[in-house]
């Protein structure tokens, strides 16, 4: 419901008191207020609503360009509020408007937003869930998580994923074991994507889920497992150096591929005996050997460049 209507540096401003999707005859839209709710203004020039509602589709397109590049690289309030009516009456747009304005919805973040995106999430008719997904990772509205979790066996390939990387950002503990499953997933790139998430979750279920794919490995290439675990430094260190010693050479190769991204010192001497002596074959022709090589100088980079931060932090401070 719009109450307070007056002209301001050539726009329009627009003040809400009660949240309405309904629009005055001249095309006015009400705004949410930030954070809590509350009631504020904002000015909104008419033709930037308007650029969204008239002309041909791939003008309509271009219109959203423009209005994302004005609030992105200038704060342009009016880009930002017209935004921001695309997101809460998304239903009066079409799908095409609201997905290019939510592949960038950080530029126009508002914890406002929120009522309209957990809307969006469950609206199988509009049929945008993947971007409203997007939405409530980069506005980090947490209140989305029970509907995330719910969209995680999603028929559409781009809701599952975009789920997945918003779990990882909002999610904590309680998500894991509905995350867990997708490391067996038919697709490497959503295993990959799981895997980030859970190491983005942290934590021992997730530290947990990772290991366990680790030790029965479903798949032969399980590179990003290794490199996950690796972000468990330092208590899965001690793990990766036991599973070194394991009678299974794909288990010592992935094994010597994590201890490398770890940087940790522990690992060197015992990433010179696998490259020294290790002749074991994975099932798909990787030499442990030449795996520990590799992770040996991964090693020493990540070890070189922590002591040049350090020493640029010693420089700062002195």
């Amino acid at each position: 419901m719009v109450v307070a209507v007056s002209s301001r540096s050539g726009g329009l401003s627009i003040c809400e008191v009660v949240a309405s999707s309904r629009r005055s005859p001249a095309g006015w839209a009400t705004e949410s207020g930030r954070g809590g709710g509350g009631a504020y203004c904002r000015a909104v020039n008419s033709a930037d609503l308007q650029g969204l509602r008239t002309g041909s589709l791939a003008t309509r397109e271009a219109h959203v360009h423009d209005l994302l590049e004005r609030a992105g690289t200038r704060g342009d309030e009016s880009a930002v509020a017209a935004l921001h009516v695309l997101v809460r009456d998304y239903r009066e747009f079409h799908r095409s408007l609201y997905s290019r304005a939510m592949n960038h919805a950080a530029v126009f973040a508002d914890a406002g937003l929120q009522e309209p995106l957990l809307a969006a999430l469950g609206d199988t008719r509009y049929n945008c869930q993947a971007w409203a997904v997007m939405g409530c990772a980069a506005m980090d509205i947490r209140a989305a998580v029970p509907q995330l979790v719910t969209l995680l066996d999603h028929p559409q390939w781009i809701v599952r994923g975009e789920t997945v990387t918003a779990l990882g950002r909002l999610g904590d503990a309680s998500v894991v074991p509905a995350m867990r499953p997708l490391l067996g997933d038919p697709a490497d790139w959503l295993r990959q994507r799981t895997a980030d998430a859970l190491a983005g979750i942290g934590g021992d279920a997730a530290l947990e889920a990772l290991w366990h794919e680790f030790e029965h490995r479903r798949f032969p290439r399980i590179g990003y497992i290794a490199s996950t675990l690796a972000l468990f430094t330092p208590e899965v260190v001690p793990r990766l150096l036991a599973a070194v010693d394991s009678t299974d050479p794909d288990q010592r190769y992935w094994a010597a591929v994590a201890l490398g991204s770890t940087g940790d010192d522990r690992a060197v001497p015992v990433l010179e005996r696998l490259m020294a002596g290790d002749r074991g074959v994975t099932v798909f022709d990787g030499e442990v050997r030449t795996a520990a090589k590799k992770a040996l100088r991964t090693l020493r980079r990540i070890q070189a460049a922590i002591a040049e931060r350090e020493r640029a932090e010693a420089q700062v401070e002195a």
